[in-house]
């Protein structure tokens, strides 16, 4: 038994996890702090030991099966073989059904690390078996045993169920539906030829078609799919899926990135507001309410530059990962505004991590563009971005870069700045040659944020210390200082055309300064706002502003903002469409819930919530909507008032799913405790009384539907179980009859029959986080954790459906919903902040 366990040791090759600790592209890419990087890290690798110590226990137990299955064939072939087909029958159930239900179970697991070295960080808490990595057993690798293993899987179906109802395996028989409805698959006659076996990865599929199922394999668990009657006859698992013949535009972005990055935000000629958020930039025409979207970058865009043509524009992405595993390097993209259209790419196979500042020369025709990366030596490049040729490249600084800008009048000359410097560089040749700025008498700061230059030539920086200081032309000294301008940073500077410098920072004042660097005046941006990130000279007298709030802000120096985009400030996970209005709410871990108009494409409302929010669901009447917490708390607010109606706490893990019964009387929440708790809905969705919880779910609850009569419920569970209820007494239903011809009122979860399609190849069980289905159920859409949206054919019933893939997100997309007139899809990012609106064409 050793020898068979270690011959099987290579599975647990950890490698991969400390290659995925150790590789710094992969943390580094995202642009987190260190500390958060590292707290990230320790929690996967946690998840990771846990899980692995499952997998190794249940692997021991399948290797000892093994042994005994292989020790049992010795003797049967040692007997010689036999005519008597009774005594073969019962020497295969005796000892060979343990093997075959061991054998298909080797042969899923992956031979290859599945570790995603990407900015897409971990999300799921523990429960599920992680993916061993290894090259697998010799008898993985040879013809014979491929020719064994599919043998094996034809006949494994009912061979496995007995194992566990013999084993005296009572929970497996009372949880798992397939289990208990394909016990009777022992009855069958045996000679009936089965269908073969479909792999790809770590998924493969299996048809039984005289029982009416299909099974599908997800990190080595068998996952048993029924299908309705109707269809066990007709269903043919090699027939090829269609497209869907509708698609998706992309209509609307809701978001913008000021938390994080810096001059960001411009106003073109054209009247439109550009900025960028995830994967996408924004053309904003605020008077006419109408959005343009450049979406060629395929991950996160950190920085961008405008042309002194105010057409063209530079943008700079992070480096990521694709959905078969390829490294995207980090780039620059130079497009025109008008017509979306790419013009050049910059700096693939040159750039390290991320690109985190852009400017375009001023005095040359703006011919020249230069570039500081996220790489460890903050690398600044100059670039003849017409013909694609790097001009210059230098080490910037070991620390962090802020800013970087050509000189107005010398396209020679180009200032950085950031942690503990500011540096003057001018291009000699295909030199670059540094002058430190001097400090002297000055206090020097520990952040120096923003630059920014005069009529006159001065250079102006703002620093971390409040104060903005002047810097002579040609020289790197200071000529004049403006002490404590600013209570704490200042964040940017902005000089307007009429020569008045704006500043504003950290103490959210908005400040405006005359050419002797006297106060004009001073205005103050509310609160709820943040503070100031960046400054953009609007039409007239106006500014636009962004702000570490994600809010666009237009207004003047006497004060009056408006806000003319905002977003969420942290992770986002729950969204829920109104019932008969195009209306959605959105929350997350910024503890915000915003329930937003898509037409009108406006905020309604935002409630500030006590703790970060996980989940939301509307009732069938519209009037009320319940939100789930990360703390096991639920409340219930008015959706007209956005007044509290009720509180309730189940457990102390998330919610990570609140859905309402179609006909309104009872509520169903699922919890990462493993458990769905049942409430009796009265008076419209404002009273409600716990029913009970259903049990059987051995790990935490991510999906729910309820049938269209809302008698039934079928939930997804973070170890791949499919399991259905009868809420109103919390009881399961085991009955494969009773539940294979339920008609479901939604199909959110990811895993059953009429859906089992949208799986991709190679896929670990938790690429997949969110499905929706039309109400005319023609099609459906999934997102998932590389940050596209797939529009696929409804039934999803084939395997390798084709779909139509749309990018956008630059995270994993969290949740889908289409509006309750099937008009336009929403679809949320994690760690982006986004909310896309997509329109269906």
């Amino acid at each position: 038994m050793e020898d068979g366990f270690s011959s099987y040791n290579s599975l647990y090759d950890t490698s991969s996890l400390l290659q995925f600790c150790n590789d710094d592209s992969a943390s580094a890419a995202s642009s987190m702090e260190v500390t958060d990087r590292i707290a990230s890290l320790e929690q996967r690798v946690q998840m990771q030991e846990d899980e692995i110590q499952l997998l190794k226990s249940a692997l021991a137990d399948v290797v000892r099966r093994l042994n005994a299955s292989e020790e049992q064939q010795a003797v049967v072939s040692r007997r010689g073989p036999t005519k008597d087909p009774t005594l073969m029958r019962k020497s295969s159930s005796a000892g060979s059904n343990v093997g075959k239900s061991a054998r298909p179970m080797i042969a899923t697991l992956p031979l290859r690390p599945t570790v995603n070295n990407g900015t897409i960080l971990p999300k799921k808490g523990s429960g599920t078996l992680p993916s061993p990595s290894g090259s697998g057993s010799k008898r993985d690798n040879t013809t014979p045993a491929s020719k064994s293993t599919v043998r094996r899987a034809n006949s494994n179906e009912h061979v496995g169920t007995l194992t566990r109802r013999d084993s005296g395996d009572s929970k497996g028989n009372r949880t798992r539906t397939g289990s208990t409805g394909s016990s009777s698959s022992g009855k069958r006659n045996d000679s009936k030829q089965r269908e073969p076996v479909f792999s790809a990865g770590m998924r493969r599929v299996t048809h039984c078609k005289e029982e009416g199922y299909v099974k599908m394999f997800l990190k080595g668990r068998p996952v048993t799919m029924f299908m309705p009657k109707a269809q066990v006859d007709s269903y043919c698992l090699e027939a090829r899926a269609e497209l869907p013949s509708s698609k998706l535009k992309l209509d609307w972005v809701y978001g913008y990135r000021g938390r994080d990055c810096r001059s960001n935000l411009y106003l073109l000629p054209t009247g439109e507001t550009v900025y960028f958020i995830a994967s996408v930039v924004v053309l904003f025409n605020v008077d006419e309410q109408l959005q343009r979207h450049y979406t060629g970058h395929t991950d996160d865009i950190k920085c961008l530059a405008v042309h002194p043509d105010k057409i063209t524009i530079a943008t700079g992405q992070v480096a990521g990962t694709s959905s078969d595993g390829k490294q995207l390097a980090p780039h620059v993209r130079v497009w025109d505004s008008v017509s979306l259209n790419t013009l050049h790419v910059l700096g693939t196979n040159f750039f390290d991590r991320a690109l985190v500042c852009l400017a375009f020369s001023k005095s040359n025709g703006g011919n020249t563009l230069c570039a500081v990366d996220d790489s460890n030596d903050h690398v600044l490049s100059v670039w003849e971005w017409q013909r694609e040729d790097r001009l210059a490249e230098v080490k910037c600084s070991n620390e962090s870069v802020f800013a970087t800008d050509f000189h107005p009048t010398d396209s020679n000359i180009i200032v950085t700045c950031g942690k503990s410097h500011l540096y003057f560089w001018t291009l000699e040749k295909s030199t670059l040659v540094k002058k430190q700025g001097l400090f002297e008498k000055q206090e020097k700061p520990k952040f120096v944020l923003c630059v920014t230059f005069a009529e006159n030539g001065d250079t102006i920086t703002g620093d971390s210390s409040g104060n903005i200081l002047v810097w002579g032309k040609g020289t790197n000294r200071i000529s004049h200082a403006i002490q404590g301008a600013h209570e704490g940073s200042i964040f940017a500077l902005s000089m307007l055309r009429n020569g008045t410098l704006v500043s504003g920072g950290k103490d959210r004042r908005l400040v405006s300064w005359d050419s002797s660097y006297q106060q004009i005046q001073m205005a103050e941006v509310p609160e709820l706002f943040g503070p100031i990130r960046t400054i953009a000279e609007g039409r007239g007298e106006t500014v636009l502003i962004g702000t570490t709030k994600n809010f666009v802000l237009q207004g003047s120096l006497d004060g009056e903002f408006v806000h003319i985009t905002q977003g969420h400030t942290d992770e986002l996970w729950g969204l829920a469409v109104h019932p008969w209005k195009p209306h959605f709410i959105t929350c997350g871990y910024d503890r915000q819930v915003c329930l937003w108009d898509s037409g009108s494409h406006q905020l309604i409302w935002t409630k500030s919530m006590e703790d970060a929010v996980q989940s939301a669901g509307f009732h069938p009447s519209g009037s009320v909507v319940a939100i789930g917490t990360q703390t096991g708390r639920w409340l219930v607010l008015d959706t007209d008032s956005k007044d509290l109606v009720a509180v309730h706490t189940d457990g102390n893990e998330q919610l990570s799913v609140i859905s309402y019964g179609p006909d309104g009387n009872f509520l169903a929440i699922g919890s990462h405790d493993n458990y769905i708790y049942i409430y009796a809905v009265a008076e419209n969705g404002r009273k409600y009384s716990r029913v009970g919880k259903c049990s059987g779910h051995s790990s935490f609850i991510t999906h729910l539907d309820w049938s269209t009569d809302s008698q039934y419920l079928v939930s997804n569970s973070g170890d791949y179980e499919i399991l259905y209820w009868i809420p109103s007494v919390c009881k399961q239903v085991v009955s494969v009859e009773t539940t294979r011809d339920i008609e479901w009122a939604t199909n959110t979860c990811p895993l059953g029959f009429q859906v089992f399609g949208l799986w991709p190849d190679g896929s670990d069980g938790t690429d997949i986080n969110a499905v929706c289905r039309t109400n005319d159920k023609n099609v459906m859409v999934t997102g998932d954790d590389f940050g596209k949206v797939h529009l696929f054919a409804y039934p999803c019933s084939q395997f390798r459906a084709p779909s139509h893939v749309y990018g956008g997100h630059s995270s994993h997309v969290t949740n889908v919903s289409f509006l309750f007139d099937d008009s336009y899809l929403v679809s949320t990012g994690g760690k982006d902040m986004s909310v896309m609106q997509w329109r269906i064409v």
